[in-house]
């Protein structure tokens, strides 16, 4: 169980913290939504979490265990809002085995199958996928590293509403296995598989209720089918 007590984060270059007091609980094999506009402070507070940034006060605990910045590194994986930017290996296989020289021909396999790349051939190029595919071959090469928590960046963001489809259906599969943290500024596609929401303003973040998020999406979408 991932829990956060009053984290803070407020480098001396800005005149107020970019997230402050936030706390929130999120359970085992449980998706948790965090919304926010650009600058909220939601992409930070997900390189908190990932051991990429180190937060100015507040605890960060898995369970009662409370974690450093390299802890996190080792408990958390990140999936980038633009994995393309990310990727370092000159094909899908060894994309996957940066890091894991040792890995299987079957756990290479069991990586790509889990979402749903398994018919893809090892030497095709990440940068010759598909903006979908390549956030499943993301998640792929954090699944083989076995984190406690999956967190993703945006994943549905540029994505057109077929790959937004099988982006949402495979969460909703990986949560059966995985605990997941998404950070997004557009709640419409994934509000629906969410265990738990959070709002994000000005770095404070409040616990909302899901079913008011897709209340509020069934309006816009009211507003702009008469626009």
């Amino acid at each position: 169980m991932l829990n956060l007590k009053n984290v803070t984060y407020h480098p001396t270059a800005t005149l107020t913290p970019i997230i402050e007091n936030i706390t929130l609980t999120l359970p085992p094999q449980k998706l948790g939504l965090i919304v926010g506009t650009s600058g909220s402070g939601k992409t930070t507070l997900l390189e908190i979490l990932a051991g990429l940034a180190e937060k100015t006060k507040g605890e960060i605990l898995w369970d009662t265990d409370s974690l450093t910045s390299e802890d996190l590194q080792q408990l958390s994986g990140i999936v980038f809002q633009f994995p393309e930017r990310h990727f370092c290996g000159s094909n899908i296989l060894e994309e996957l085995r940066l890091g894991h020289p040792e890995l299987s021909a079957i756990r290479v396999k069991d990586a790509l199958t889990e979402v749903g790349l398994e018919h893809l051939s090892y030497d095709t190029p990440p940068h010759a996928l598909s903006g979908g595919q390549q956030r499943r071959l993301s998640l792929a090469v954090q699944l083989i590293r076995q984190p406690n928590i999956l967190l993703l960046d945006e994943p549905t963001a540029g994505l057109d509403w077929l790959m937004k489809e099988q982006l949402v259906n495979l969460l909703t599969k990986l949560k059966q296995h995985w605990t997941l943290l998404i950070v997004t500024h557009d709640a419409s596609d994934l509000v629906e598989i969410a265990d738990n929401c959070w709002r994000i303003e000005n770095g404070r973040l409040e616990a909302v209720n899901p079913d008011v998020f897709m209340v509020k999406e069934k309006q816009l979408f009211s507003r702009e089918k008469f626009l």
